[in-house]
């Protein structure tokens, strides 16, 4: 006589299966959300373009703009470890891998070619970060950046650099004024030229079975791969010049008022007034220098700005 399970062996085998079923179901959807947030984790946000207001930080005064014809020297620093990861001023994310650069008044983002004077190393950069703010910086690199360039090591780097007009200006498009798609997400595509005529319904051949999927479970999962940063700026090498510094408290239209400029920081050192040309326009510009130690060149700096002159700037001249 065969075995008739009674119904309340029946109804408990009923309720193991189903609890069995959605405990299963509860760890395929754990699975599924932490993959998913891992995988979000890692599309950045994307920034925006701006330029900015005037903005003042420790009493100086800074003026943003578009200024397409930027070519300066000066000394780089660079940032890392305290701010990886945080949002830039232009909305991104900010990875210490990533090559980057945060600049003071540039247009964010823009592309700029970075040059170590020191030893030659040239390297295509994307300012995306304002800063830095420490007197005499022109420039602050990320740490990868850095590293490229060089001066990781050494903290602080003679530099040259030079906005790259039409890349920042078709980057700065891109971002204004994105492609738009054709259509709207999941939206069906209709084309009304095209007459169809109808399939009459047939028989399909049956599918050829394949083989089963393995019911057994993995026991350790694998991680979804972090995508590879791709460096795309490739380092250059530029030729190598003897440098030297100067601290330059302004420059002006009047050559009186250079003189005068020149008399009150004459306590300090070695005072230079000399003329240039700008747009057309002969002006006077008042140096402190020259000096070779970046120490030396931060010290002098102080000076001049302790005597008054909030604006004043490092300058790094090639031989």
């Amino acid at each position: 006589m065969k075995y008739m399970p009674s119904l309340r062996n029946l109804r408990t085998f009923v309720l193991m299966v189903t609890a069995a079923s959605f405990l299963a179901a509860c760890a395929e959807t754990k699975f599924v959300m932490a993959t998913a947030k891992r995988l979000g984790e890692t599309n950045k946000p994307v920034g925006t373009y701006k330029v900015g207001k005037p903005y003042q930080v420790k009493g100086i005064w800074y003026y943003p703009s578009e200024d397409w014809t930027y070519d300066r020297t000066g000394i780089a620093s660079w940032y890392g470890p305290n701010f990886h990861g945080k949002p830039t001023a232009n909305g991104e994310v900010f990875d210490q891998w990533e090559v980057s650069a945060a600049h003071k008044t540039l247009p964010m983002p823009s592309m700029v070619r970075v040059t170590n004077l020191g030893n030659g190393r040239s390297l295509v950069v994307r300012v995306n970060d304002r800063g830095p703010f420490k007197p005499g910086r022109i420039i602050d690199m990320s740490k990868r950046g850095a590293q490229l360039l060089g001066f990781e090591g050494q903290g602080t780097a003679q530099v040259r650099v030079e906005i790259l007009t039409q890349e920042s200006m078709n980057l700065a498009g891109q971002i204004q004024s994105p492609v738009k798609p054709l259509t709207k997400a999941e939206s069906p595509i209709k084309v009304e030229t095209v007459a169809s005529k109808p399939v009459a319904s047939q028989d399909l051949p049956e599918l050829v079975a394949s083989a089963p999927l393995p019911q057994k479970i993995p026991t350790e999962i694998v991680k979804p791969v972090e995508p590879k940063i791709v460096e795309q700026n490739l380092v250059q090498q530029k030729p190598i010049y003897a440098t030297r510094m100067y601290v330059q408290a302004g420059a002006f239209g009047n050559i009186d008022n250079a003189e005068r400029v020149k008399a009150r920081l004459s306590f300090i050192g070695d005072i230079i007034v000399s003329p240039f040309a700008l747009n057309g326009r002969e002006l006077y510009r008042v140096r402190v220098g020259p000096v070779y130690d970046v120490a030396a060149v931060d010290q002098l700096l102080a000076k001049v700005i302790d005597a008054g002159f909030a604006g004043a700037r490092t300058v790094v001249e090639t031989n």
